[in-house]
């Protein structure tokens, strides 16, 4: 007869994971993911929020396992799937005012078949919106202008920035072209007949459209649109967490902000995994800087043996 204390040799026997979450910890995790902090955002947002105050719960993995087992997980944008788009000359940027993409966009108004216009010009580095504008009309002129303000604001020297849009009128016409060339800025034009080949400004456009705020009344007047999308790039340059670069703000990252705060993050990890190795099978989180961004990448060839 064997002692009672024998090891279980049961195929079918089921022991708990040592990395478990004890059921504190996971009652704590579902009361921070529901807070009035975090209820609004999904695991992707809460972790590092969570590590900028100093603070490790769980995995973002763990999270979204918990809040999927007690059917707390829903996608909480009322957008849809990006789109694959056709990707025109490769840019690259290495810092903030080196690559800018600009567009209009169709702001609706009271009147049927009436619209404003937003002009919107966003850094592909720091992923902030340097400059926007909302007129009745499109017009070269007016591009002219919000790049000149862009430029006087910026700091820009001549020939520091290339600015990439799509072939409209405003962006091909005399005054625009005249100007940059005063400018010293550098156009990059996206391909005739292609009509989704600014993927920066196309996905700053979907999320401004897909914002919970954004009115389901068409805007009253030009003043009413003017003050929503100032409280719109108020957010998404200050607020809005980018996980292109790393869950931090677009203003973070333009001002070089970010580099210590995902050191920070670094050391928050580090520190976790030190008091409870046993619940990392691998390396921490990577929170690495992200020191490159390309618009639009030419596909590497590789050369066919002769």
């Amino acid at each position: 007869m064997k002692p009672d204390n024998h090891k279980d040799g049961r195929k079918e026997a089921k022991h708990a994971p040592k990395n478990k979450l004890t059921e504190f910890e996971r009652k704590r995790l579902l009361r921070i993911a529901n807070s009035s902090e975090f209820s609004s955002l999904p695991p992707s947002k809460i972790v590092p929020k969570l590590a900028d105050q100093g603070q490790y719960i769980a995995s973002e993995s763990t999270f979204y396992r918990v809040l999927k087992e007690m059917d707390q997980l829903k996608h909480r944008d009322r957008s849809k799937p990006a789109r694959k788009v056709i990707k025109p000359k490769a840019l690259k940027a290495t810092a903030p005012n080196q690559v800018y993409t600009w567009d209009i966009t169709y702001l609706p108004t009271q009147v049927k078949g009436v619209f404003y216009y937003l002009y919107l010009v966003v850094d592909i580095y720091s992923r902030k919106i340097v400059g926007w504008q909302v007129h009745r009309e499109e017009l070269s002129v007016l591009a002219a202008d919000l790049i000149t303000d862009i430029c006087y604001r910026e700091g820009v020297a001549k020939q520091q920035v290339t600015l990439h849009s799509d072939n409209g009128s405003p962006m091909k016409g005399a005054t625009m072209l005249a100007t940059l060339q005063e400018l010293g800025v550098i156009p990059s034009l996206s391909r005739p007949s292609v009509s989704n080949d600014n993927p920066y400004s196309e996905s700053l456009f979907r999320t401004l459209k897909y914002r919970p705020e954004y009115p389901e009344q068409r805007f009253e007047s030009l003043n009413t649109a003017r003050q929503w999308v100032n409280g719109f790039v108020n957010w998404y340059n200050n607020e809005h967490l980018h996980s292109s670069i790393k869950f931090v703000t677009p203003a973070q990252r333009h001002t070089g902000e970010d580099v210590a705060i995902l050191k920070n993050r670094k050391r928050v990890y580090q520190k976790a995994k030190k008091e409870h190795p046993e619940r990392w099978s691998g390396d921490t989180r990577n929170w690495d800087y992200i020191d490159e961004v390309n618009l639009n990448p030419e596909k590497i060839k590789q050369d066919k043996a002769a």
